[in-house]
């Protein structure tokens, strides 16, 4: 888990064009700025690495370029072994960078360039192409990336690794893999999900003592959800209250042979405090659920019952879930559309999705929970445009399809039609078998509870992922989803940090 952050999320526009505004009504110049951010890094490599002697400083052609030499100028003052190189002729720099190169070199500092030199030192700082990265990176720089990246050293980035995009996560070829990267005057949304998880290490962020002007000046364009801002939506409990006060919750699925998928869903609602729950399954898994788990309730349903019995089946539930295990057979079918039909707030996940990328229809009092590949189906694409721009994607479900979405992966998004908000927990652990199954029972017990579909998918996303991190301080392989069941029930300041 990262650490705890400011909750604001902003595109890079909004902070390039932002920062200049504030640092003008403050009367600050944009090179106090840059010094600022170069001294905020340099602090933040001595305090991670305070045995590194040497360094190797790559500084690009812009701004960030002038972070690294005003990180190289404090570096060579200390005494440490720097190496600064470029990739361009530092002679094309202007403006403040070119302030900050002179001011290194003032004090005795060199420059190479040419071809990157050996990788010998116990850190390197990329400072190469900032948070304007909107295309695939060149040639040159994409050999320096990989050079890097293969030597293993540690690395620092300087406000995005170099080859990420810092308003999307998506990769322009290749990125820096980092195992620090310090930000500045606000968080950029793309370092938070997607294969930004996988390149930018620990983020640390600094203000540069702009950072609450601009915050109170600008509308984020997201919001990093974490333990601090998310416990407010917990559900509480009367000391007079009964189960009939929680909700009655059916959940739909499990064909023969998936009874294990309907089972975690409807352990995940009991322990996160459904009042009763009902498992509408294939008949063969009934004993198989009550041996494992005698707190649920179990229907089945054969199609020669017909409609009216499914109705009269369903007409019981405040809530529905639907989708893990379904399958696609004709009898899934059936379940679907009864469970559609019932016009209360749903849970929609695994192959109902796949059911309602087949059949497309809008409703506004569902949650989807689509991971990549499902959200590809329902928007008739790739993954990998999925991927290259999950904004856009878990915007364009809503669209479509109504309700709150959330999109599954490395740093989930859920969207509600009008604010974005980005799940910072989780862990590769996480990627097994019935995981979203307890999501789906997590999120359809909260709704019973607070008839909330927008609030439930924030908490219940948000306890899913962090309980997995708490269970995965243990160690991630190997993680399963019914580790998570006995923490789902606490409150998120009780669990062990």
């Amino acid at each position: 888990m990262t650490a705890s952050l400011p909750y604001s999320l902003y595109r890079t526009d909004q902070v390039r064009d932002g920062e200049r505004k504030i640092a003008s009504d403050l009367g600050v110049k944009m090179y106090t700025l840059m010094l600022r951010a170069g001294i905020a890094a340099f602090h933040t490599l001595r305090k991670r690495w305070p045995d590194a002697k040497t360094m190797l400083i790559c500084c690009g052609a812009g701004n960030n370029g002038g972070d690294g030499y005003v990180i190289a100028r404090l570096a060579l003052a200390e005494g440490i072994g720097v190496h600064v190189w470029s990739p361009v002729d530092p002679l094309t720099l202007q403006g403040d960078a070119l302030a900050a190169l002179k001011a290194y070199q003032a004090q005795g500092g060199r420059i190479s360039t040419g071809s990157l030199p050996p990788l010998s030192f116990d850190l390197v700082v990329d400072a190469l192409l900032g948070t304007g990265l909107n295309r695939q990176v060149s040639s040159a720089y994409l050999e320096v990336i990989a050079a890097i990246n293969r030597s293993q050293i540690p690395v620092l980035s300087v406000d995005v690794p170099s080859g990420l995009d810092a308003n999307t996560g998506t990769i322009w070829g290749k990125a820096i893999n980092a195992s620090v990267t310090i930000t500045f005057v606000a968080l950029k949304q793309g370092l938070f999900t997607g294969m930004a998880r996988d390149h930018c290490g620990d983020i640390v962020f600094d203000g540069l003592e702009i950072d609450d002007t601009f915050a109170s000046t600008f509308t984020p364009s997201a919001i990093l959800l974490q333990p601090k801002n998310i416990q407010h939506l917990e559900p509480t409990r009367k000391k007079s209250a009964h189960k009939g006060q929680f909700g009655r919750l059916i959940c739909i699925g499990g064909q023969k042979g998936m009874g294990g998928a309907i089972t975690l869903c409807g352990q995940g609602a009991l322990r996160t405090g459904a009042g009763l729950v009902t498992l509408l399954t294939a008949e063969v898994n009934m004993p198989a659920i009550l041996a494992r788990q005698p707190e649920l309730m179990t229907q089945f349903w054969r199609e020669r019952q017909g409609g009216e019995v499914l109705e009269h089946i369903l007409a019981w539930a405040d809530v529905i879930a639907v989708g893990p295990g379904l399958g696609l057979s004709n009898w899934s079918r059936h379940l679907f559309d009864g469970a559609l039909a019932m016009n209360v707030p749903m849970v929609l996940d695994a192959d109902a999705l796949n059911l309602l990328a087949q059949y497309p229809c809008r409703y506004g009092n569902w949650v989807l929970t689509p991971h990549p590949g499902e959200a590809a189906k329902l928007l008739s694409k790739s993954v990998r445009e999925i991927e290259r721009d999950r904004f856009s994607a878990v915007k364009e479900l809503h669209n479509v399809y109504g309700g709150v979405v959330v999109l599954k992966g490395a740093g989930t998004i859920v969207y509600d039609g009008v604010t974005l908000s980005i799940v910072n927990a989780g862990n590769p652990g996480m990627a097994s078998g019935g995981m979203g199954d307890v999501l789906t029972g997590c999120i359809a017990a909260l709704i019973a509870q607070t008839k909330d579909i927008r609030r439930s998918a924030l908490y219940g996303t948000f306890l899913h992922s962090y309980t997995a991190d708490i269970i995965a301080q243990q160690g991630e392989r190997g993680l399963l989803a019914s580790d998570l069941l006995p923490l789902l029930g606490k409150k998120i300041n009780q669990m062990p940090a």
